[in-house]
């Protein structure tokens, strides 16, 4: 039997273990800045719905319930400025990362297929087009890639592990190139309420896709707005067609938004206070371990948006891992996310007050 794990890249954070060892041994413990868990409590009234719909014998639906759909389309034309959605337009998913890892397989695409994504990107994209034996391929600007056989384009902004942000001229004219050479465009977009020094814009904005999906579908997750990366809470929304297909696949997989979390989620979208204070937590946090990083001779690249700071002290990334480490704070190396990240480390900022303030009395 050809094990498919063979086309699959080395699990990166297994390599991260023997730093953390070293980081743990700190008289006052490890600062975990690598993962970009969140730690904060999940807010009170996502808690109270997900137990009100405890009592769900029954099997969800994998298109979710009316109020979830309801929820979806609302949220995405009040916060993305979509037009005219319908539940045509949007589908549950079971986290962000399952989507993304499986689509080129639940698309149909295989050998002599291509998938692009960006030269410095989160690493279940090319995990993603290995599982359906299609080709990766990397970009810096994807309208300089040869269109031949290209069947699935990624963006990624705010970019993960960067922060980069692609502006809304940029993200039209990435829109139209897909459009003229038949490639179908997905958006990784779920850290777009997490700008700092740019103001995201997705791909369903008119301004982008000109009032039509056709093409077109964008990625979202409650993970880090919403402190859900427990519940695996996320969604698709965009061209119908794509989505209705996806639907299809998903229901003969068994692919089900558990019941209590369709609860948790319409409850999650429709309030945005719980939002705005987590923003407020992090943006605090982000200031602080930026001007220690900065004062401790890093410096920092892009970065305007995201829980992430992109940082390099101009050496191999794996001795700036080491070197924090022996400081009891542990960094993800930016050689997880592609080789141009080889001199940089990510930084989270998702740990508590109290682990961001450790860190930043190590590095004064």
């Amino acid at each position: 039997m050809s094990a498919v794990s063979s086309r699959l890249p080395v699990f990166p954070w297994d390599k991260l273990e023997p730093y953390k060892r070293t980081a743990l041994a700190h008289p006052d413990g490890i600062v975990d800045l690598s993962v970009g868990t969140p730690v904060d409590p999940v807010p009170a009234l996502i808690q109270e719905a997900l137990v009100a719909a405890a009592d769900s014998p029954g099997y969800p639906t994998v298109w979710g319930t009316t109020e979830l759909r309801d929820a979806l389309t609302g949220w995405c034309e009040r916060r993305l400025g979509a037009v005219g959605f319908a539940h045509e337009n949007v589908l549950p998913v079971v986290g962000s990362k399952e989507l993304v890892a499986w689509l080129p397989t639940q698309l149909g695409l295989g050998a002599g297929d291509k998938v692009a994504y960006p030269r410095l990107a989160y690493p279940t994209y090319e995990v993603g087009a290995r599982l359906c034996g299609a080709e990766p391929v990397v970009y810096d600007d994807p309208t300089e890639l040869d269109p031949a056989g290209l069947r699935l384009l990624w963006l990624n902004s705010p970019s993960n592990p960067t922060g980069k942000v692609l502006g809304k001229d940029e993200l039209t004219r990435i829109v139209a190139w897909a459009r003229e050479h038949g490639v179908l465009v997905f958006s990784d977009e779920c850290y777009l309420e997490l700008g700092w020094e740019a103001d995201p814009v997705s791909v369903l904005h008119p301004d982008v896709c000109g009032g039509s999906y056709e093409g077109v579908v964008a990625v979202h997750s409650l993970s880090k707005r919403s402190n859900l990366a427990g519940y695996r809470a996320a969604f698709v929304a965009g061209d119908a067609a794509v989505l209705g297909e996806l639907l299809q696949i998903r229901k003969h997989g068994g692919m089900m938004t558990a019941a209590p979390v369709q609860a948790a989620t319409v409850a999650a979208l429709g309030d945005d206070a719980h939002v705005a204070e987590q923003r407020e937590r992090y943006a605090a946090r982000r200031a602080a371990l930026r001007a220690a990083l900065e004062a401790h001779g890093f410096r920092i690249e892009h970065s305007e948006a995201s829980l992430y700071l992109w940082a390099t002290r101009d050496e191999p990334c794996w001795e700036t891992v080491a070197y924090l480490a022996e400081k009891g704070v542990l960094v993800a190396p930016g050689d997880f996310y592609g080789e141009a990240g080889a001199r940089f480390v990510r930084v989270a900022f998702t740990a508590t007050d109290e682990r961001v303030e450790a860190a930043v009395k190590r590095l004064g």
